[in-house]
């Protein structure tokens, strides 16, 4: 058995890389991500060992089975997750409320990080993991000799500010986020383009997310360019984040295991999904054996992946090509055509079913991989493609979908705000979880506890939250909104425009601003 702490690439052309090597490379040279090359079983003794255990813990012995002590010895691994999680305003890190106790209805709160999306709780450990590696690698060499790295990124809002927050101010490490101009929420773009550290850079590219991701990707793929500069990856096409947003599902399993003594708790997830990490490290969870009982996915109308649970197609249809493909909506976090991280999944469906367990190990993945490249060269050329009858069926054994309309979103943040004793509020992503759950509840009965995983914090989407609660008896935005929010509208603010959606001229400003850096 090959062991779990060494990684390929979904498309074949790479193998056997370290846990480090796939950290700061981020994306594999022939476009692929990496994945672990056998996902670990969990310890026979875990639900009982981990039951009382804090989410520090959890993350210890998670990252145990995934990153081998010769890499990160147990008392550097010990070290970083405390410096992560320490930044956290919530003594639980990802604390879990009930909604509805009827239904069975809570919520994973992920934002309690320094930026209030959950982005933080894995962007926290991925940039004290960029600065021990390289720390590690230039503590004995000459100051003309260090290593540096130009991390690069695409965000539709929570991704960029997570990762600045992760890297400001970090030695040997230049961060570059591009975003769709015009197209976050007001009080993103401000966390974004107000932290001035020397190091941090903001690219307000003229198009679409999609745009801004295809650019991180092609830059990642220019083999001259990512040379020379040493590219390092924050997308969730980076496998360590995956790595890290496992850790949630474990620690609310457990928090529901206590809150119900006697039950045996067996929970389905609903996860606001855009880009798929999210759910996907769910996936990963229950492969490695926790109890799941499905993951559903949530889309916002930007339903590309709802449409491949329904059909087997994952496919741009004509409507979506025009003017960019993108519908802008009230969850604006989650506009995305193009969800990188279903390239993973897609792995190992196809590892599952277009290859028979009696085969060798290496010839499963060398198929799989080719599987995964053929559909990916599809989607580029033909703008979709279709998966077989099993890989589709397996699919729906592990996933549900569902897909939440704008005013849908906005009928939910005002229903729960009115039903519930607390008055919660929604943000505009977690309510089209908490929407998707509500069908399932309707549906299927309030039997199954239902955790709805909540990525942000309504503050940061004011128009969506106003627009359903503006007149409500009780609310009044200023309550909603942190101390830290306040004065980040006038607060001095650094950003570049790229006028163009377009890789050189993309990379003619960051050269720019490499070199200012040094004066």
């Amino acid at each position: 058995m090959v062991s779990a702490q060494s990684y390929l690439s979904t498309r074949g052309g790479s193998s056997g890389f370290s846990f480090e090597d796939t950290v700061l490379k981020g994306l594999a040279s022939d476009g692929g991500l990496f994945i672990p090359e056998a996902i670990p079983s969990l310890p026979a003794d875990w639900q009982t060992t981990w039951s009382s255990q804090s989410f520090q813990e959890i993350a210890f012995n998670l990252f145990s089975l995934y990153i081998s002590p010769s890499e990160i010895p147990s008392d550097d691994l010990r070290h970083l997750i405390e410096k992560s999680y320490s930044t956290f305003r919530a003594p639980e890190i990802t604390p879990i409320t009930t909604l509805r106790k009827a239904e069975n209805l809570h919520l994973l709160e992920l934002f309690h990080g320094p930026t209030f999306a959950f982005k933080d709780v894995a962007l926290q450990f991925v940039g004290n993991l960029f600065e021990y590696f390289l720390s590690r690698r230039n503590a004995q060499k000459d100051a003309g000799e260090q290593e540096s790295l130009t991390v690069i990124g695409a965000t539709s809002g929570d991704t960029g500010s997570a990762a600045i927050y992760g890297l400001r101010g970090k030695e040997n490490i230049s961060v570059f986020i591009l975003h769709p101009k015009g197209k976050i929420s007001p009080i993103q773009e401000a966390q974004m383009t107000s932290v001035l550290d020397k190091n941090v850079h903001n690219l307000a590219v003229v198009g679409t997310f999609d745009n801004c991701q295809d650019i991180v990707k092609e830059l990642f793929a220019d083999a001259a360019f990512n040379a020379r500069h040493k590219l390092g990856a924050v997308n969730s096409i980076n496998w360590a984040r995956i790595l890290a947003q496992i850790v949630y599902y474990f620690h609310s399993y457990f928090a529901l295991q206590k809150a119900h003594p006697g039950e045996n708790i067996v929970p389905r997830f609903v996860v606001p999904t855009g880009n798929f990490g999210d759910v996907l490290a769910g996936y990963f969870a229950k492969r490695m054996g926790l109890p799941i009982e499905r993951l559903v996915v949530a889309t916002n109308e930007n339903d590309i992946l709802d449409r491949f649970w329904k059909s087997g197609t994952y496919e741009i249809n004509a409507e979506e090509e025009v003017e960019g493909g993108v519908k802008e909506t009230l969850s604006p976090a989650m506009d995305i055509l193009v969800s990188s991280n279903f390239e993973r999944l897609l792995w190992y469906l196809a590892f599952e079913r277009e290859t028979t367990p009696d085969q060798e190990l290496s010839e499963r993945q060398k198929k799989a991989s080719e599987k995964v490249k053929e559909m990916m060269v599809a989607l580029k050329t033909q703008k979709g493609f279709s998966v077989t009858p099993a890989m589709l069926e397996l699919a729906k054994t592990d996933f549900g979908s569902e897909r939440v309309s704008d005013p849908q979103t906005i009928q939910t943040i005002r229903e729960i705000y009115t039903s519930s004793d607390t008055k919660y509020v929604l943000d505009p992503h977690s309510s089209v979880g908490v929407t998707a759950a509500l069908r399932q509840i309707a549906s299927n009965g309030p039997h199954l506890h239902q955790v709805c995983l909540s990525t942000a914090h309504p503050a940061k989407f004011s128009h969506a939250v106003d627009l359903a609660l503006n007149g409500t008896d009780g609310y009044n935005f200023d309550d909603v909104l942190p101390e830290e929010f306040k004065g980040l509208a006038v607060a001095e603010k650094r950003v570049e425009s790229v006028e163009r959606a377009d890789k050189e001229l993309v990379k003619e400003v960051v050269e720019r601003l490499l070199e200012g850096e040094k004066a």
